[in-house]
């Protein structure tokens, strides 16, 4: 009887501890969702103004306010000269304004709010908020990348890879071998490093879209380059980003040094194809959460292989860098290591 009423204790006890590690774990997931999006500062101070306060207000609601400046990428739009819609101002591509009021029109069956836009003392209007978001991109230099890069990165993801193709096709048919095109075959973890990082900044990038899109609408009008003070997701992402950018130049540094130019070339070019894929994959495969399980499969591949590289390589030539597994002449360059 005793031993049966241990067994009871200590199974509430399970049960008791299971249940707190449920909640536990449901209490993190929802500080983890929150933390992935921007917290609006307390304006309590009795000498904040009325203006400011809906200034930031519409910051954090809206993602723009006052004085945001935009540059029409449309080919022509007219402002409105409310209440009388029959006088209007064009602007043509490449026009800078400046959010100068909002207005809401709740009457309006297409968008209720409204946004004034001045190019100029003379040139000034009304415009739609939904229609000023499809006309119009964010002035600062990294929201205008941004742009482009979602706009165009398409025709120039297809060059690169066209590229990588005609260059094999006409070393084949020069009769040239092809050597060094694996990921192993420069004894180098950074192009595995490269690709892991892509599919990790595109897997990010697909998450705050489905996830918190707000956040990177936020960021888009409001960009910064430091992964510092920002929600948790976006700095994972753009600490993704440096990362790549320093990985890229390290494995360029690699195959320039180690490879003769027409091969570090061609190698080049498949690396960049291999990221391509990764972005597109990973791009299509998290909307379906099914890019999550093959990120973490990349990156176990990615340790192995880290792990091999580390046990296989015990020395490098201080000439060329190439791996040596004992001292003695470098079969690459035929430097005498010793």
């Amino acid at each position: 009887m005793r031993r049966s009423e241990d067994n009871r204790q200590r199974g509430i006890v399970f049960w008791r501890s299971r249940g707190v590690g449920q909640v536990l774990g449901m209490l993190f997931c929802l500080g983890l969702l929150a933390s992935c999006r921007y917290t609006p500062p307390v304006l309590s101070g009795e000498d904040v103004d009325q203006r400011t306060r809906d200034s930031v207000a519409y910051l954090f609601e809206r993602h723009y306010t006052w004085n945001t400046n935009l540059v029409l990428q449309a080919d022509s739009l007219n402002l409105v000269a409310l209440p009388l819609k029959e006088s209007f101002s064009t602007l043509y591509e490449g026009d800078r304004v400046v959010v100068a009021d909002l207005d809401v029109h709740p009457n309006d069956t297409v968008d209720s709010l409204w946004v004034k836009l001045a190019h100029s003392q003379e040139v000034q209007g009304w415009v739609r908020e939904c229609e000023m978001k499809r006309a119009f991109v964010p002035a600062d230099s990294v929201s205008q990348a941004i742009y482009l890069f979602s706009d165009t990165h398409v025709p120039y993801f297809i060059v690169i890879c066209a590229l990588f193709v005609a260059f094999g096709l006409v070393r084949m048919l020069r009769r040239k071998s092809l050597k060094r095109t694996g990921f192993s075959d420069i004894d180098s973890v950074y192009p595995l490093l490269l690709c892991l990082l892509m599919a990790f900044c595109a897997t990010l990038y697909e998450s705050m879209q489905v996830f918190v899109p707000d956040t990177w609408e936020h960021f888009y009008y409001n960009p910064t380059l430091s992964p510092f003070q920002v929600p948790l997701l976006l700095s994972l992402f753009l600490t993704g980003l440096w990362a790549f950018v320093v990985v890229l130049v390290a494995t360029v540094d690699v195959l320039f040094r180690r490879l003769s130019l027409v091969t570090a070339l061609h190698y080049l070019l498949g690396l960049a194809s291999a990221c391509i894929f990764c972005y597109f994959f990973f791009i299509l495969t998290t909307g379906i959460y099914v890019g999550y399980l093959f990120l973490l499969a990349l990156a176990v591949l990615f340790v192995r292989v880290l792990r091999r590289s580390l046990h296989t390589s015990l020395y490098r030539c201080g000439n060329c860098g190439e791996a040596l597994a004992r001292k003695g002449v470098c079969p690459c360059c035929g430097a005498l290591n010793e």
